[in-house]
């Protein structure tokens, strides 16, 4: 819990650096911005298993007014199992997604990252729900992010390997792969079985 508290501050600081250099003139406060920005890295450091350069790059690449990241991912079933992928990155399974893209919708997003993460051709159906990564158990990560489940019907393809994908798999409730826990947590996976109980469940949001 700690380290949580001490994650949404950097984040906050982040937030704050990044809106005060978009929009300020002062020459001296934008100084004093840059100093939060600074630290904001130095606080990340201490809680993200990511190299100091690489979060100060990924920081230095967000500008105008701090708004959270989209990571939208596919809830496809078949035979009461639910279609996942191996990511190369951590060698553990996730369901098809990524972040969201500037000009797409999210079901052009979730239908084209099923597509190149699977090979399967999807219809994106509805929102199943929309997560905020902080109230689930997922590890710590430099941004503020919010993740949207999207049911889809499976309507072609087959099973093939992507840029960032290994393998691909359809499995069972009580059958899953070790997990990339940065994308999905075991909790998240078998919520989104009670949907495939229930289809008149409504959207679950944070």
């Amino acid at each position: 819990m700690e380290q949580l508290k001490w994650l949404a501050w950097a984040q906050q600081i982040q937030a704050i650096s990044q809106t005060g250099l978009a929009y300020s003139k002062d020459v001296y406060d934008l100084e004093r911005f840059e100093q939060l920005r600074a630290l904001s890295i130095e606080i990340m450091r201490e809680y993200v298993d990511v190299e100091v350069d690489q979060i100060r790059d990924l920081f230095a690449s967000e500008t105008g007014y701090a708004t959270p990241k989209v990571d939208i991912r596919a809830v496809v079933f078949q035979d009461n199992k639910i279609l996942m992928v191996k990511e190369k990155i951590d060698g553990a399974w996730a369901l098809p997604g990524g972040w969201a893209d500037i000009g797409l919708s999210p079901k052009e997003v979730v239908v084209k990252e099923v597509r190149e993460e699977s090979g399967y051709e999807v219809k994106a159906v509805r929102l199943l729900g929309v997560y905020d990564k902080k109230f689930h158990d997922h590890p710590p990560s430099p941004f503020y992010i919010y993740k949207f489940f999207i049911l889809c019907e499976l309507i072609g393809g087959k099973p093939q390997e992507g840029v960032e994908t290994s393998e691909v798999g359809f499995f069972d409730e009580d059958h899953l792969p070790g997990l990339s826990i940065d994308r999905n947590t075991e909790k998240q996976i078998k919520e989104l079985f009670n949907f495939l109980r229930d289809p008149s469940r409504d959207v679950f949001c944070d």
